[in-house]
């Protein structure tokens, strides 16, 4: 199916009451469900389901076999590597209904989460963060942090173009491809 402001494959399906923004693609098995917000030039690869009322801002690109649970809300240029997944109970039983339960999950403006990673229910993730390949993220991560592991500890910090900064005595570093300036402040990274 095709729309003048947005295209889906015909092996996708887009439940009624979702929001999809202009330029944005939806793959080949995907399932859009209800009351989902996808914002302007969004990627949404094969295999992906987006659950109820989930938020994706504009510029969000999701790799193929992706799960976005009820819950979660991922800024503008946010990227998901292939089969990571959001969890949204902490304490999951089959027999017990916690669908009124679901723990909220931010992924701030320009993070990236790197391919099969888990992003456990709760915990927002920095603006320009940066989670590697496989992390199991269990506590808040901060904006520019990069973290890895599991469970995911943060090794350092990125800049906003996803390269690893290098403070130096004075705690300034330059992104090597950008110039641009950066200050390591009490444990938090800002752009200069």
């Amino acid at each position: 199916m095709e729309s003048k402001d947005y295209s889906v494959h015909p092996s996708a399906i887009v439940d009624e009451g979702c929001e999809i923004g202009k330029g944005t693609k939806i793959w080949h098995f995907s399932h859009i469900m209800p009351n989902c917000q996808i914002g302007e030039n969004c990627n949404i690869g094969q295999n992906v389901v987006v659950s109820p009322e989930v938020i994706l801002g504009n510029n969000v690109k999701v790799q193929n076999n992706v799960s976005i649970y009820t819950g979660v809300i991922c800024e503008d240029d946010v990227f998901l590597g292939p089969s990571m997944v959001f969890t949204n109970v902490t304490n999951p039983r089959s027999a017990v209904n916690r669908r009124g339960q679901y723990a909220k999950t931010t992924v701030k403006r320009g993070a990236s989460i790197g391919a099969n990673a888990t992003i456990v229910c709760g915990h927002d993730i920095g603006r320009f963060a940066f989670i590697g390949a496989g992390a199991v993220v269990t506590k808040h991560v901060p904006d520019y942090a990069l973290v890895v592991g599991n469970p995911a500890k943060q090794i350092g910090w990125m800049s906003e173009f996803g390269h690893r900064l290098k403070f130096d005595e004075n705690g300034e570093a330059i992104c090597e491809e950008s110039n641009d300036k950066y200050k390591l402040s009490n444990n938090r990274v800002f752009k200069v």
